[in-house]
């Protein structure tokens, strides 16, 4: 049953999604975590994570990670949370591939047409609500502290967070020396 739901969950997330991986995390997290909960919301971070630093699209990396994971969690061997794993992968993808191959002639011959740019202006604006809802999806006590357990994890984390926010976005800093300067920062304050 588990392989049934990981992909008709993961087949409906690659379908309904615009805007890439992370207009998908607040979907993903939405089936995985809240809807049927092979996910703990500490788990769903780690796999975000994790995502994010390791090669390739993020939303297809998530979905690798909660393939192995929603298996594991359901009783099954490692073997079968290999196939989770396939399942989850491919699933998020096949139909958008199938869509894009379907109607991308149609694409190119109506580029210019106004009715065509107008809906891709109006997708682009949906997709920035995508982005900013997984922005503020992970924005969570998981990630930032609380500040009746920690006031001081919340002080250090949107501390972190300013500074390298403001780092890339003012001086200009490469993201990814932002990145070790962060693990660094919290290397040494942790």
């Amino acid at each position: 049953m588990i392989f049934l739901q990981l992909f008709y969950v993961f087949s409906k997330i690659g379908i309904f999604n615009f805007g890439g991986g992370y207009a998908m995390l607040s979907l993903i997290q939405d089936e995985v975590v809240n809807k049927h909960q092979w996910l703990t919301v500490n788990e769903f971070t780690d796999i975000v994570a994790i995502s994010q630093s390791t090669p390739g699209p993020i939303g297809i990396n998530c979905a690798t990670y909660t393939g192995y994971t929603a298996v594991i969690h359901a009783g099954f061997p490692t073997w079968a949370a290999v196939l989770g794993v396939v399942l989850a992968s491919l699933s998020v993808i096949w139909l958008p591939f199938l869509l894009m191959v379907s109607i991308s002639k149609f694409l190119l011959k109506h580029s210019k047409s106004k009715a065509i740019n107008d809906i891709f202006a109006t997708l682009r604006l949906v997709i920035v609500g995508l982005i900013a809802a997984a922005a503020i999806m992970l924005m969570s006590k998981e990630n930032f502290g609380d500040i009746g357990e920690s006031p001081f994890v919340l002080f250090v984390s949107i501390t972190i967070f300013i500074l390298s926010f403001l780092g890339t976005r003012l001086y200009k800093i490469h993201p990814i020396i932002m990145i070790l300067l962060c693990g660094l920062a919290g290397l040494l304050i942790y």
